[in-house]
């Protein structure tokens, strides 16, 4: 049996993503619909000041294309705190015009791959908790995909040993180690917890950097061999002072 990766393991994730029934929305009064919104703005400056204490962080953004219109992404401590945010997100008026249209449960994962040996406990490491626990950026745009490590015939990600997928995984940060200061990436585990083995999350200022960095990983030996990618997510930022503007 060949030496599985280990994983250090942070904050809890959850995406979800909705489609808006606009048609239902619009035979309502403008005064119902504010009262509506108002409650929603109200749930996110909560998620604001868990954010700002660096108790959690969240996002929420505008998705463009069809397959969902927003996608709110919460991180807690633990998965009893996520579910009882989606159970009270769900208990606001507004999700009575919100169709769920993809959801994806994961946590904040680092691996031992490119890890330097030390005795020092990893989670006291100021470095490894910034990723653990991190700060969610609020740029404009934002990417969301899931993905797995293909498993067929010779193209078997964990058939090969440590040694070739640590040198593999090595060449494969050096791209994204390229794109800093243009793009935010948070890598979550979903093995055992969803369809996929890990979730990407992307953040930028500019969305063309989105396509450059996995363009460019495209031909990087494990994306181009081992990798299997879902749907791609894009959107931009939704400040909840944004939010009459954008259910009006």
């Amino acid at each position: 049996m060949n030496e599985a990766a280990q994983t250090l393991d942070g904050w809890y994730s959850l995406h979800l993503l909705y489609n808006v029934d606009w048609s239902s929305l619009r035979l309502l009064e403008s005064e119902e619909v504010n009262k509506m919104v108002t409650e929603l703005q109200s749930f996110l400056e909560r998620q604001e000041e868990v954010h700002q204490k660096n108790e959690g962080s969240y996002s929420f953004y505008n998705i463009t294309g069809q397959k969902a219109d927003l996608i709110l992404w919460m991180l807690r401590p633990t998965i009893d705190e996520l579910n009882t945010l989606e159970l009270e997100f769900n208990k606001l008026a507004i999700s009575d015009f919100l169709i769920p249209s993809y959801s994806y449960v994961s946590v904040i994962e680092l691996s031992n791959y490119l890890a330097k040996d030390s005795d020092e406990d990893p989670y006291q490491n100021e470095h490894v908790r910034k990723r653990l626990y991190p700060e969610v950026p609020k740029s404009r745009y934002i990417c969301f995909y899931p993905m797995d490590k293909r498993r067929e015939g010779n193209d078997n990600w964990y058939m090969l040993d440590m040694e070739k997928r640590r040198e593999l995984m090595y060449s494969h940060g050096m791209i994204g180690r390229g794109y800093a200061g243009k793009v935010r990436q948070f890598i979550t585990g979903s093995v055992g917890l969803d369809e996929y083995e890990w979730g990407v999350t992307l953040f930028s200022d500019d969305m063309i950097q989105f396509k450059k960095l996995i363009y460019e990983m495209r031909f990087d030996e494990v994306s181009a061999r081992y990798g299997e990618f879902g749907d791609f997510f894009v959107g931009v930022n939704l400040p909840a002072e944004e939010l009459p503007a954008f259910f009006m």
